[in-house]
């Protein structure tokens, strides 16, 4: 005959999600973690999350970070901050590249070969009117 286990079930091991956030290094302080919950920019599957909300892994989190959007799922769980190494190996990142700036290359100022010294008069007023696109 074989017996029944008696009592509840061991508990999976969780962590609080402001910890989580904290120990990920999403954010510099867990009080800033806290606040970014408070204010909705933390979702876990899609809900908004709580700071105290219990976390196991394999979630997936989108958060709003100073930074802009990530889009991560949980791999482990910790308490403690470590060194960054440590807080990359706590989830997977999932959020898509950027998108490349395309107007970085209007906003450089045009070249001048080097050694060509100090630009004229008429030089400096053609640079400006590159600069300036209302001028065309």
């Amino acid at each position: 005959m074989t017996e029944l286990p008696c009592g509840p079930a061991p508990a999976q091991p969780s962590v609080r999600l402001d910890k989580w956030l904290w120990a990920a290094r999403f954010f510099k302080s867990r009080s800033q973690a806290t606040v970014a919950c408070g204010a909705g920019h933390v979702k876990i599957e899609g809900v908004a999350a709580k700071a105290a909300r219990a976390m196991r892994g394999g979630e997936r989190i989108e958060v709003v970070t100073p930074g802009g959007l990530r889009i991560v799922e949980v791999r482990a769980l910790a308490e403690r901050r470590g060194p960054a190494p440590a807080a990359r190996e706590l989830y997977v990142d999932h959020t898509p590249p950027a998108a490349p700036d395309a107007d970085l290359f209007a906003r450089l100022p045009p070249a001048r070969a080097r050694g060509a010294g100090r630009p004229t008069k008429r030089d400096r007023r053609t640079i400006d009117r590159l600069r300036d696109d209302d001028a065309f």
